[in-house]
This record gives C-alpha cells, sequence and structure tokens, in this order.
C-alpha cells in the first residue's frame, strides 16, 4: 500500500463509516484511486461458470451498490466485480446508523437493508458499463413486496442483458424473513421463476446462489441438492453470520451482519462441507475473511473456484485486490500448480 492510500485510509477512519464509504465512492468515480487494470498472469486465468477470468480474486457484492463506479472497480485489480443488491423498487434501507467499524476484529457489521436505488437507475448505469471487465448483479427483493421470489426474476429480466452473471441472495440477514427463503421448497420454486427469466434473456449468463454461513448440515444437504437440481451455475459461500463468537470491539453487539476476519474459519467450513457434498458437479466463490494471498489460497484449497472480498478494503485499501491476486499467483507457482483449477479443493480435508 502506498503512503497516499495509507494516509487516506487514516482519514477515512475517523469519519462515519457510511459517510467514508460514500466518500470512497465518489473518490473512484474521480479517478482518484489506484487502477492497475487487470492483475493477471497464465497462472491466474481462470473460467468459472463459463466465465473468462483474468484472475480469481473478486469483488464482493455491497461495495457498489447502486453501479456508480463500474469504470474504476474494472481497472483496480480484481478478476471481477459484482454490484448490488438491486431491488425491483427503491428502498431506503434501514434507519442509520446502520454501519460500524469492528477495528479490533477486522471486521465490521451492516444491517443495510438492501439500500439502493431501484433497478431502472442500476440497469440504465450498467447499460452504459465499460466493455471491459467481468460484471455481474446481486439481486435482491423489496423489503415491502408480496412476491419476493418474483422481485429476483423480474431485476434479472431488467437488467440481464447487460451483466455477466446474476446472484440469488437469499442470505443477507437484514431482511426480515429473506433467509427463509434457503429452505428446500421455497429455494426450488424461486430459481424456476429466475431460470425462466433467463432464458428469455438476449443472452444466456450463468446464475449464482449465495448462501449463509449460518447454517446446519441438514440445511447444507439441501443447498446441495436444490444447486444440482436447479441448473445453477455457482454457489457463493458465504454472506455474513449473526454469530458474535470471539469479538472484542465494542460495536461487537449491534444487529446485523458480521464481515471481516472473524468470519474466515466459519465461512471454509460452509465451503468444504458444500465442496464435499457437490463433488464438482457445481463450482464455488468462497466469500469471508479473505485480507491477504494466504487467505485467498486457502479458500481455493479448500474448494473455491473463486474468491470474493469486501471488509479487507476498509483496512487495507482498493490495491490489496492486486496484491492479493500477485501473492496468489507466488503460492501457486511454489506449490507446483499451472492453473487456479489444479489447487481447488487439493486441501479440503483441512476444514471438514
Amino acid at each position: 500500500m502506498k503512503l497516499s492510500e495509507t494516509l487516506a485510509l487514516a482519514v477515512l477512519h475517523r469519519m462515519d463509516p457510511e459517510a467514508a464509504h460514500g466518500l470512497s465512492i465518489r473518490a473512484l468515480k474521480a479517478g482518484l484511486t489506484p487502477r492497475p487494470g487487470p492483475v493477471t498472469s497464465a497462472r491466474l486465468k481462470t473460467d468459472v461458470a463459463g466465465l473468462s477470468l483474468p484472475n480469481p480474486v473478486g469483488l464482493a457484492a455491497g461495495f457498489d451498490k447502486n453501479a456508480e463506479a463500474l469504470a474504476a472497480l474494472t481497472q483496480a485489480g480484481f478478476g471481477f466485480i459484482e454490484v448490488g443488491a438491486a431491488t425491483p423498487r427503491p428502498q431506503p434501507g434501514n434507519p442509520k446508523p446502520r454501519l460500524f467499524r469492528l477495528t479490533e476484529d477486522r471486521a465490521a457489521i451492516n444491517r443495510f437493508g438492501f439500500n439502493n436505488a431501484g433497478m431502472e437507475v442500476i440497469g440504465s448505469r450498467l447499460a452504459k458499463r465499460p466493455a471491459a471487465g467481468v460484471i455481474g448483479l446481486n439481486l435482491g427483493a423489496n423489503k415491502d413486496s408480496a412476491d419476493r421470489a418474483q422481485d429476483f426474476a423480474q431485476v434479472l429480466g431488467h437488467c440481464g442483458a447487460d451483466i455477466d452473471f446474476a446472484t440469488v441472495n437469499v442470505s443477507s440477514p437484514n431482511t426480515e424473513k429473506l433467509r427463509d427463503l434457503q429452505g428446500k421448497a421455497a429455494l426450488s420454486a424461486l430459481l424456476a421463476g429466475v431460470m425462466e427469466a433467463r432464458a428469455d434473456l438476449p443472452r444466456p449468463i450463468p446464475v449464482f446462489l449465495k448462501i449463509a454461513p449460518d447454517l446446519d448440515q441438514s440445511a447444507l444437504d439441501d443447498i446441495a441438492a436444490v444447486a444440482t437440481e436447479s441448473g445453477i451455475d455457482a454457489v457463493i459461500a458465504t454472506n455474513t453470520t449473526l454469530s458474535r463468537a470471539g469479538l472484542q470491539s465494542r460495536h461487537r453487539d449491534e444487529a446485523g451482519g458480521l464481515s471481516g476476519a472473524p468470519l474466515f474459519e466459519a465461512s471454509n467450513r460452509i465451503l468444504a462441507q458444500l465442496s464435499q457434498r457437490l463433488d464438482g458437479a457445481v463450482p464455488l466463490i468462497g466469500v469471508g475473511g479473505i485480507s491477504s494471498g494466504a487467505e485467498a489460497y486457502a479458500k481455493i484449497c479448500a474448494g473455491a473456484s473463486a474468491v470474493q472480498l469486501y471488509t479487507a478494503l476498509v483496512y487495507g485499501g482498493l490495491s490489496l485486490a492486486g496484491e492479493i491476486a500477485t501473492d496468489l499467483d507466488a503460492l501457486l507457482a511454489r506449490d507446483g500448480y499451472d492453473t487456479v483449477a489444479e489447487a481447488v479443493g487439493s486441501k479440503r480435508a483441512d476444514w471438514l
């Protein structure tokens, strides 16, 4: 990290977290952030669910909720980016304050509640997206929707022509009863509607499913069954957690989803258990607690074909994406792997 980025982070950390986040988006749009371009090598290039990625390190949804900084983010070192979540209608989300830094834990708690500008605004920005880069959209449902399952299909139908993949997000803990849609029957019906919407797109795109880390063995069995039966193209494991085990920060008891370093091991265990169940039938994308090349590599060895991060950027800056990809390349080379795919699941047993 350059000195200028270190100083910028110090300033941002003196601000309210949500205000600081808004300022970081404005800095991206103004061209004031690092733009190394895609960090890649022959070893890092990989295919996931039909997507050709320059490297397997992606930006998780939630950072650029309204697709405002697409040009900058596609040049920030990530192999792919995911924006949103987008809902059919705009919604303000939950009352503020709703974002908390847990500095001692290298973590964050949020209870945003799918605040976003709605699919019309987000779709108009995606229609003007840069041609380069792999860009996906996280699909959400309005809090007051009479048919939340239909909301996901509606957003995909509206925005699908201008994205490279879509993620069905039924795992946010901040919209009441949303996680109930992870049950087998409800999830199967929801995904069937989404797949119908995909079939109507001018160009079929991969559809991913994002799951929670707070699932028991029976729920994981159901997720694995639905994943193979529904025709989805990948599972993202995992979203934020409701657990507060081991936290030190004064904000540890705030309501919402916890992300960042404390999630690393728990999300790895879910990842490995799901990898064991799917056994290569559906690829996995690992999320939760990644802040280094070694942690990205651990996710891949646990069963992930690609990874995503977000909270670590709060503490490590945007340049972290390129640093993680570069370090990952070196770790793959150290262990004799010529491709990312060769390492996937190689140490899964360590997390079971």
